[in-house]
């Protein structure tokens, strides 16, 4: 146990020994009389090194420890953590590898919540001491949602192996598998989604050669078969319809260039599933042969649904990659819905590709309705694989757009929002451009979105030696209810719920369009 005197946590961190997948601490505490004298260090004049970076950002109260290494040359290392309220804490360590007290952080967080907290952070060498300008971070008032759940994938996936959905408490370091495609004959499970950011109603995705191609859907604790393949779907917020687009996408390689691998969407349409009446329907100027259409998103009161659109110009959709795939750019689309007469309006364009001479991606709106985030980049449908995607985010009051401050010279792809619209979790390769990390960002009430850092793992250096992709983080506002094996059952079972196709040309169609006049 930590002794406590005063108003101070001491203890000395001594030695690391790697357990399971990641490496924990062996710690020793020592006494009080033991802290090193520091008050005479001299000032480095800069501040310290660290990595992660956790350096001038916005954390939520409720986040896991912020554990860091810090990447100077010393013997000897003191970390001090300090708000203007609760008990510091205090890390002596012969290690550069700093591990935050996992009880003594959320005390000090809750303490300041709202408030600033300062790391000082000493080093010593050949018996000197050095003092490094202090790190400032913020506590915001706002907590983020406390579960993340993601895909991993290896770094080279040509064929599916080892890919897997897991999810990840913030407030902690405990991960567990949602579904783990390798017991399921190597199978691909992907594209996960949930209604809003409720755990209670997911989506997976599900493609094997020996069982076949279809949904799962978890529903309340009850895992079923869907026996139809979606491909990035959308809940309705009434949990009633889904929206989901068919694609035919084929990875390729560039033989040169920043860019290897590249990514191309042959053909695709949107359709929604009302999952009361257990039929498909294709979305009436949503699924065309002239144009691609992918990427679906509902706003929070249902009434619209986002999506992107390009005009396909190749006909060959066989060829990969096509003629003409570097061209192809895809505007913001939007489509009104009315769920209870089943009714849609006429699409109508949001921002044109024209206009910004970039190709549009992954709308995803704030909870709250205020805020749009989204993807741009050179060309085509995939910003994971782009390093010119960044993120950009449009006031939905307004009606205008601007770059995120959060972007890097590597890939930002795939985000999602918040419960409460102040956080953000998405995707990037920042730092190195190839492995795929999963970086939170708040964002304030005017549209402000603050420096991004990557999410805290148990080990400091976790990153340095993990060789997988983060992809499609959601955050979600607690655990998975289903659990792996009912997911697997229903994987594994021979019957899957018949979902009828409808023909096209429904007359639902709402040739009236009664909402051309609503809100940009």
């Amino acid at each position: 146990m930590p002794i406590r005197t005063g108003r101070r946590l001491v203890m000395a961190v001594a030695a690391f020994a790697a357990i399971s997948a990641g490496a924990l601490a062996s710690v020793w505490w020592v006494a009080a009389g033991h802290r090193p004298a520091v008050e005479h260090a001299e000032a480095a004049g800069r501040m310290p090194r660290l990595s992660p970076d956790y350096v001038g950002i916005v954390l939520p109260p409720n986040i896991a420890p912020l554990n860091f290494s810090i990447r100077e040359e010393a013997s000897r290392f003191l970390v001090r953590m300090r708000g203007e309220a609760g008990e510091p804490i205090e890390i002596v360590s012969p290690s550069p590898r700093i591990t935050i007290p996992l009880r003594a952080w959320r005390t000090l967080l809750a303490a300041n919540r709202g408030q600033e907290l300062r790391w000082e952070v000493y080093a010593e060498s050949a018996g000197a001491w050095r003092r490094y300008d202090a790190i400032v971070n913020r506590v915001a008032e706002d907590e983020i949602d406390p579960y993340l759940v993601h895909r991993l994938v290896p770094p080279v996936h040509n064929t599916w192996d080892e890919v897997g959905i897991y999810q990840r408490c913030l407030e902690s370091f405990d991960t567990s598998a949602v579904l783990d495609g390798k017991p399921l004959a190597t199978a691909c499970v992907n594209c996960h989604a949930f209604c809003g950011n409720a755990p209670d109603r997911m989506l997976v995705g599900l493609r094997s050669n020996t069982l076949g191609k279809a949904t799962l859907l978890a529903d309340h604790g009850r895992a079923t078969k869907l026996g139809m393949a979606m491909g990035y779907s959308a809940w309705h917020p009434s949990g009633r319809v889904v929206a989901y687009s068919t694609n035919k996408v084929r990875q390729f390689f560039h033989t040169a260039g920043p860019q290897v691998r590249d990514v191309v969407d042959l053909e695709s349409g949107l359709s929604y599933v009302r999952l009361a009446d257990q039929q498909s329907r294709r979305i009436p100027g949503a699924a065309d042969d002239r144009h691609l259409a992918t990427y679906p998103a509902w706003s929070p009161d249902g009434h619209w649904l986002y999506y992107c659109r390009a005009l396909r110009p190749w006909t060959d959709r066989d060829a990969v990659p096509p003629k003409g795939y570097a061209d192809v750019k895809y505007d913001l689309v939007r489509i009104a819905y009315d769920v209870e007469a089943d009714r849609w309006g006429q699409p109508e364009a949001v921002l044109a590709a024209k206009d910004t001479g970039r190709s549009i991606l992954l709308p995803r709106i704030s909870p709250d309705g205020r805020f749009l985030l989204f993807c741009m980049c050179r060309y085509g449908c995939f910003p994971a694989y782009q390093p010119s995607s960044d993120l950009y985010l449009m006031d939905l009051e307004k009606g205008t757009f601007a770059e995120a401050p959060i972007n890097s010279e590597f890939s930002e792809s795939w985000h999602s929002w918040s419960s409460n619209s102040r956080w953000i979790a998405f995707s990037s390769k920042r730092g190195e451009g190839t492995f795929t990390r999963c970086y939170l960002s708040y964002v304030d009430r005017s549209g402000r979105a603050y420096k991004p850092w990557v999410v805290p793992q148990a080990d400091p250096e976790f990153y340095d030696t993990f060789l997988k992709t983060f992809s499609v983080p959601e955050l979600v506002t607690g655990p998975v209810p289903v659990g792996p094996a009912a997911l697997m059952r229903a994987a594994r079972s021979a019957h899957a719920v018949a979902i009828t196709a409808m023909p096209d040309g429904q007359p639902n169609i709402d040739d009236s369009d009664p909402y051309r006049q609503a809100r940009p």
